[in-house]
This record gives structure tokens, sequence and C-alpha cells, in this order.
């Protein structure tokens, strides 16, 4: 441990679902940050291990009480809830907040009384995030679309895009829903929300900052039968080789440690349980499929907000982050 860097002290607000777990087990192991405060009025006063058995080993308890102390507060709350968590609390203007709903993501909604929200996805605002105060998280889907795609429109050579994506059942959080019981996604698959994903409007703004305009954006979300991850395939009309094609995403990605361009076929496995995003590049005849995979409750949510807390404190960015995947 750097002795240079001292402790955060940490808030998660809504500890108790998929992303809130997922930031508690990785922030436990992270070597700058104190677990000050772990937020959940219907589960106050339980020890975490009733909630989360895989961490059974920590004493932390829930509590329903706010401490105004806090360096750094995530949301974890259902979309729609962070304003009105924000505007409902006392939270001091000194306090810097990661949300990972889907509230402050646009730009049209990226404020909220003084505070300013600014897009987290560090592959495209790295200095931004740096200086920020307020984050809003990106979505899963959106972190793996936008991943596959950001090289090609800061380029300014990005077409119509077609895209088809699979995610995993914790992409639907852990409230019981019929698509989400383990007897209806078992040997199952379904298109959803065709051409109207929530997260169309956020991948569209992070690729118009870089380009401008983008002619046609048309993506078909999947629900799969497993538990973890999303693999994405986009495809899109290019002049360029596959070579140059695969340079182009090489070079913007040089000094971005959490994506990997791989030469070989991808698959989930090689990223559940890591912050990476892997992506793998085919061309036939002048058709470029761009195919992206990470995990969705790390990189597309937890553990991509964690690399947002690492660079607004100044901290190395895979700092808690150098985990290795679930391969077998």
């Amino acid at each position: 441990m750097n002795s240079n860097f001292a402790k955060i002290k940490v808030g998660i607000i809504g500890a108790s679902g998929y992303t809130g777990g997922e930031l508690l087990r990785l922030l436990l192991t992270h070597p700058h940050v104190e677990i000050h405060c772990l937020f959940s009025r219907k589960n106050q006063g339980q020890e975490v291990g009733r909630i989360h058995p895989d961490l059974f080993y920590t004493q932390l308890k829930f509590t329903d009480e706010l401490l105004s102390d806090c360096d750094l507060l995530f949301l974890c709350v259902p979309h729609g809830e962070a304003a009105k968590f924000i505007e409902e609390n006392v939270i001091p203007d000194k306090v810097k907040i990661i949300d990972l709903s889907n509230e402050f993501r646009l730009n049209s909604s990226s404020n909220l009384g003084a505070r300013k929200f600014i897009y987290g996805l560090p592959e495209l605002n790295r200095e931004e995030i740096k200086q920020a105060h307020n984050i809003a998280n990106p979505g899963c889907f959106a972190t793996c679309i936008s991943l596959s795609l950001l090289p090609l429109a800061a380029s300014k050579i990005l077409p119509t895009v077609h895209i088809t994506g699979i995610t995993g059942s914790t992409g639907a959080g852990n409230s019981l829903t019929e698509s989400a019981h383990f007897s209806w996604r078992n040997n199952n698959i379904q298109a959803y929300k065709t051409l109207t994903h929530q997260h169309n409007a956020e991948v569209i703004q992070s690729l118009e900052k870089l380009q401008g305009n983008v002619e046609g954006f048309y993506f078909i979300p999947w629900r799969g039968d497993f538990t973890r991850g999303i693999f994405t395939s986009s495809q899109v009309e290019s002049k360029l080789s596959l070579a140059e094609n695969i340079e182009l995403f090489k070079a913007y990605y040089k000094d971005h440690p959490f994506v990997h361009i791989s030469t070989e076929p991808i698959h989930l496995k090689q990223v559940v349980n890591t912050n990476y995003c892997i992506i793998n590049l085919e061309k036939q005849e002048d058709q470029l499929i761009i195919h992206a995979a990470i995990d969705n409750l790390i990189k597309g949510a937890s553990g991509q907000a964690i690399q947002n807390m690492n660079l607004m404190f100044g901290y190395p960015e895979m700092t808690g982050l150098q985990i290795k995947s679930n391969y077998f």
C-alpha cells in the first residue's frame, strides 16, 4: 500500500442489491477505502452476511442512518430514486457522489441543484472524471456497445450501425419478475425492447460527442440463460481493411488498461468477474463486425464505478480491480 494515499470514507446507498453487493465485495479489499456506511432501510441492523452470504466473513452491518462525514457516496438505488434520495437527505456539498442508476446520464438531466454529473465512461471522459465531483455511471449495455464503437466515432467514420447483444439475468436486478425465474431463464432466450432499449440514448450521446451526427443506430437486446455477462456484436460498413481497423482500435485504447483488443475469437468467460472489456474484429467483404464482452455487474456497473472513484481521488486507475475471470 502506498502510504501517500489516505483512506477515504465510503458509503453505499442501497447496499443489499446486486450492484451494492458487488461494490462491497470489491471495496473490502481496496487498499485506500474504509467502508463507513452501508445504508439499507429494509435491512437496517442486519449483518451483511445475512443478505450477501458470500460475505459471511465481514462483521459489517446495514444501517438506516446516513453518516454525513463520508467522503464519497455510491448510489445503488433503483432507477428514478437517486434524485429523490439526494433531495430528501442532508448530504454536505463536500461529499462526492457516484450514481449507478440512469437518472443523470444524459446531458439534458445531468444537473441537480448545484450538482453537475459527469458521464463516467473513462475511455471517453477520463480527464473530466478526474476533476468531477459527481459521476453518472454508465449502463451495462451502453458500456459494452460504446466501447465497441468509440474508435470509429473518434475517427469520424462511424456509419449506420446494427447491433445485437445478449445479457445475463443479473442485468435485471434482484427483484423477482417472471423472466427472472430459473424455470423461465433456463434453456431459454428472448429478444426484448427491440430498437427501444433505454441505453440507446446514452450510447448515441457518447458517439455524437466524438463524431457529431450518428447516421443510424439500431440495437436488438436479448435475455440469456446465464447469470453474468454481456456479449454484443455490432455491424457496420467499412472501407478500411481488417488490419487497419485493428490498428485503429489498438491506437484508441493504448492508454486505457481495461480494454483489450483480441485477434482471436472471444467469449464471456474471459471477462466474467473482471473489469475488462475484450473486443474482437472480423471483416467480410465491406462489413466490419465488432464483438465485445464485459461483466455486466463489474465493468458494466460496480467495477466501473470504482474505476471512476480511483480517477476522482487520484489513485492508480486499476487499484482494487486487478481480479481474474471465473474461467472454469
